[in-house]
């Protein structure tokens, strides 16, 4: 079952949710850590309709996987997708009554129309970009934004979710490179793929960390203050070990666009989603809970070993 939903990969979606809370001004409360428990069921729920749509191909390309080996018959990785979506669904309600159900249901319907339907299509890597850009807004209505869709009432709701937008649009745009990687795992890829990802995540990473940067130029005559400072240093570190991982990964793709250098490369994508979370996370003023985040990034690396994350 853990290799059924990818367990240790859900290490990259909390992260989603703190920064998107952050960024709104609220990144830590009860609400924020029942999104986070409702989008990693979201995701589990995810993997597990993944191999059950895929079972066909999975037997030919993947027979490793639980269902095309027996492990797991596919109607149980129907149920499992099945039963966590519900769970998913409940704890959004549960923690965030109708503003969480807001955008937790429109993360669901793109999830199952991904895997049921988009995944082989060309809207694929919007699809899924759309879906991750999704949860980093569940965080901002977690920390106190309304769903546009809910309208004004709320209070500040319009507010928080502009500036959830940020953090959204740069998970998305990650999501996106990854997803497009992802389609040549199997047969490889020509380079200038990777070589293009690769240039979409160096523009991913300055543009996260730039906001931090500038402010400590404008102010090289002066001392910073100590909480400009941790955020700077933070959102430095994530970047840094975001392109060591992701970036290094992809480079190695460009010189060898084989399978196996482009899996290692979606590999390190997925989980190069904490790192750059927890730029966001201190980029929007919660330094401190950006790097108990970072910390997630090597545990998830030496999980990853023994459960693969794609």
């Amino acid at each position: 079952m853990v290799s059924l939903v990818r367990a240790p990969a859900a290490l990259s979606v909390p992260g989603d949710i703190l920064a998107g809370a952050t960024a709104a001004g609220r990144p830590l409360g009860p609400r924020t850590a029942g999104a986070m428990a409702s989008s990693v069921c979201l995701y589990w729920a995810g993997m597990a309709l993944n191999d059950y749509a895929d079972a066909a191909i999975d037997s030919v390309e993947r027979p490793a996987r639980p269902v095309p080996s027996g492990r797991i018959p596919r109607r149980t990785a129907l149920a499992v997708a099945t039963g966590l979506t519900g769970v998913g669904l409940g704890l959004a309600a549960l923690s965030g009554g109708r503003r969480g159900l807001g955008v937790a249901l429109p993360l669901t319907a793109l999830i199952w129309a991904y895997d049921l339907k988009l995944k082989s299509t060309p809207a694929g890597p919007a699809a899924m970009a759309g879906a991750r850009a999704l949860d980093v807004l569940a965080g901002a209505v977690a920390g106190g934004g309304n769903p546009p869709w809910h309208g004004p009432g709320g209070g500040g709701g319009a507010g928080a979710l502009s500036r959830g937008a940020a953090p959204a649009l740069l998970v998305g745009v990650h999501t996106y490179t990854l997803t497009a990687l992802s389609r040549h795992e199997i047969s490889g890829a020509p380079a200038r793929l990777p070589a293009t990802t690769l240039a979409v995540s160096s523009a991913t990473a300055l543009s996260t960390v730039l906001p931090t940067l500038l402010p400590a130029g404008l102010s090289s005559r002066r001392p910073l203050p100590r909480d400009a400072v941790a955020r700077t240093a933070v959102a430095s570190a994530g970047v840094i070990a975001y392109l060591g991982t992701y970036g290094r990964a992809q480079m190695r793709a460009v010189r060898d666009p084989r399978a196996s250098s482009v899996r290692r490369a979606v590999g390190a994508g997925i989980l190069a989603m904490v790192p750059l979370q927890a730029a966001l996370t201190a980029r929007a003023g919660a330094p401190g809970a950006a790097a108990l985040l970072g910390a997630l990034h090597p545990v998830g690396q030496r999980l990853a070993r023994r459960v693969s994350p794609t």
